[in-house]
């Protein structure tokens, strides 16, 4: 199987649990996500994107990371460019780090959005900032391995039908979420997280390790 990690622009902190999720992959850069290879000590293969926003002064090893380069005016983000390279070298599992925050907004549910429909054709995603993760919730169960009083909510891209949380502070069984409800936010884990779904279209997002409050 392979692993891809993709670079992408939003904010990223380094942890253990991140060091482990992207151990081993290969690695495709967009853009300005560049910026977080020398904080991960990677060297991407591939830096994808219009170069609009590259970061200064960066080594000689990531300068020179060979680059695919696009116009300014085009109808992908550098982000989703870089995620179909990946596709189109085999990846069957990505891990797109950088997906939430950073400047804009709009990049950042394009890409919670995006993660649900690679998941819907077949490929495994992860989406994190090293604090936060994300994970699509489609048809079906799966269970999870965040510790106890991990806070998590379930984000609705459409009513749920038939949700079931379990191993949590608030447990559900078999619940109808209306699309837009905010009933499955901030929930905790109370043991062995799981979801289980009978029909409609999620993203789990996890606080596996909170920032300090400021």
């Amino acid at each position: 199987m392979g692993t891809f990690t993709i670079l992408l622009g939003g904010e990223l902190i380094r942890t253990p649990r991140l060091e482990r999720q992207i151990e081993g992959s290969r690695v495709i850069a967009a853009d300005a996500g560049i910026g977080h290879a020398r904080m991960l000590g990677l060297v991407p293969e591939l830096w994808v994107g219009d170069f609009d926003s590259v970061p200064a002064n960066l080594p000689d090893d990531l300068a020179a990371v060979p680059r695919k380069v696009f116009p300014a005016e085009k109808d992908m983000t550098d982000g989703e460019l870089a995620i179909a390279e990946a596709i189109a070298l085999g990846a069957t599992s990505l891990v797109l780090a950088g997906a939430f925050g950073g400047k804009r907004a709009d990049h950042a549910f394009l890409h919670l959005a995006l993660a649900v429909r690679l998941a819907e054709a077949g490929t495994i995603v992860l989406l994190t900032s090293g604090a936060q993760e994300g994970v699509p919730v489609l048809p079906g169960s799966a269970g999870f391995d965040y510790a106890d009083g991990t806070l998590f909510s379930v984000l609705g891209f459409s009513d749920l039908s038939g949700l079931t949380v379990t191993g949590a502070k608030w447990p559900l069984e078999r619940v109808e979420v209306a699309f837009g409800s905010s009933l499955t936010i901030s929930n905790e884990v109370k043991g062995r997280l799981g979801i289980a779904l009978e029909r409609g279209r999620a993203l789990l997002l996890a606080h596996p390790y909170p920032l300090p409050e400021s």
